[in-house]
C-alpha cells in the first residue's frame, strides 16, 4: 500500500479491535486519527472497495483477512523498529528529543501527519 493515510486506518482499526478482526465504531477512529467523522466515513468507503475492512454506514468497521495480514504487517514493522531503536541503538526518551531537535523539530511526520507537542525531557 502506498498510501500513508490508509495504513493509519487498518492500523488504527487493528489497535482499537485489540488486535483483532472485531468491529470497531466509526467515533472510536475518529477519536484515535483525530479527524472528523465524516473522513472517516470516506476511507472506510475506499477501503471497503479495495477489501480492506467490512464497513456498515453509520456503524462499525472490522478488519478482512486481507486487511488484517496488512494491519498485523504495519504493526510488526512499527515494533520492530522500536525495539531496534531502544534495545540495539539504546535510545531514550531524552534521545529522541536530541533527535527531534537534530531534525530542527519538525512539526509533522513524512506522510503529513502531526506530531503531538510533548515534553520528553530536557531539550538543550
Amino acid at each position: 500500500m502506498k498510501d500513508a493515510s490508509k495504513e493509519d486506518y487498518l492500523k488504527a482499526i487493528y489497535h482499537l479491535g485489540k488486535e483483532e478482526s472485531k468491529n470497531t465504531k466509526s467515533i472510536e477512529i475518529s477519536k484515535y486519527l483525530k479527524v472528523s467523522k465524516p473522513t472517516v466515513s470516506e476511507m472506510l468507503r475506499k477501503l471497503a472497495d479495495n477489501n480492506l475492512v467490512k464497513f456498515k454506514a453509520y456503524g462499525s468497521a472490522s478488519l478482512t483477512k486481507k486487511g488484517l495480514k496488512v494491519a498485523k504487517l504495519i504493526t510488526y514493522k512499527h515494533r520492530i523498529i522500536e525495539n531496534f531503536l531502544t534495545e540495539i541503538l539504546g535510545i531514550e526518551k531524552e534521545s529522541i528529543a536530541k533527535i527531534h531537535s537534530l531534525l530542527k523539530n519538525p512539526r509533522f511526520c513524512p506522510h503529513g501527519k502531526p506530531i503531538p507537542d510533548v515534553e520528553l525531557g530536557e531539550r538543550k
